[in-house]
């Protein structure tokens, strides 16, 4: 299951990033860079972290070309995304969740102590993210509003808390699926954020 909605994810993120570089008028290029950023970026970082050799997609060559392919199809399907505006934002709830799970399981697997395996799965979830609006010139989105990392947090102690108390693997990862899922979309809906911090005062 979740290698299916990790494969609809990174597709979904590298249109993401394909429309990102779009308002940022990117050549062909540019657009194929920030997909591939975008949907890979957080794997990618959390594997070099961790020591965790060899770097997932480069033992998947499929995964470039599905995430370069679909950040250069996006610019063909870039005047009827709009319509699709709910679906990304499911998709991409979606991917928060399976990319946190999958970035907890890989630091497990390495026996690394809780907080680095929480530490691996938000990595994972949002850095991808991160990146491609670094790269786009603007202040990345995670951390200005919306409720994200926090809900890759909660995903990550929710799977960690029932693994202590002995749930088995499947049915663990199911709960904190859903129970992950069902708080972004639920950010979504009523429009839950963080408190912001702001300074404007000069020092001089």
């Amino acid at each position: 299951m979740l290698t299916f909605i990790y494969l609809v994810a990174i597709t979904a993120e590298a249109m993401s990033g394909a429309l990102a570089a779009g308002r940022r008028s990117m050549d062909i290029f540019g657009v194929a860079v920030v997909a591939f950023v975008t949907a890979l970026g957080g794997g990618t970082v959390r594997d070099l972290i961790l020591g965790h050799y060899p770097i997932g997609w480069t033992q998947h060559p499929p995964y470039i070309y599905l995430v370069i392919g679909a950040g250069l199809l996006t610019i063909v399907v870039a005047p009827y995304m709009h319509r699709l505006k709910r679906t990304f934002l499911v998709l991409d709830a979606l991917g928060l969740v399976a990319f946190s799970l999958i970035g907890c399981d890989v630091a497990l697997q390495m026996n690394y102590p809780v907080a680095v395996v929480i530490m691996a799965g938000m990595i994972t979830g949002i850095f991808g993210g991160i990146l491609r609006d670094v790269l786009c010139a603007q202040v990345p989105v995670v951390f200005q509003r919306e409720i994200y990392a926090i809900v890759s947090l909660a995903v990550c102690g929710l799977f960690l808390s029932l693994r202590a108390l002995g749930v088995d693997q499947e049915l663990n990862t199911v709960i904190s699926f859903a129970a992950g899922l069902s708080l972004r979309l639920a950010a979504i809906y009523f429009s839950w954020s963080l408190p912001t911090f702001a300074y404007d005062r000069r020092w001089d």
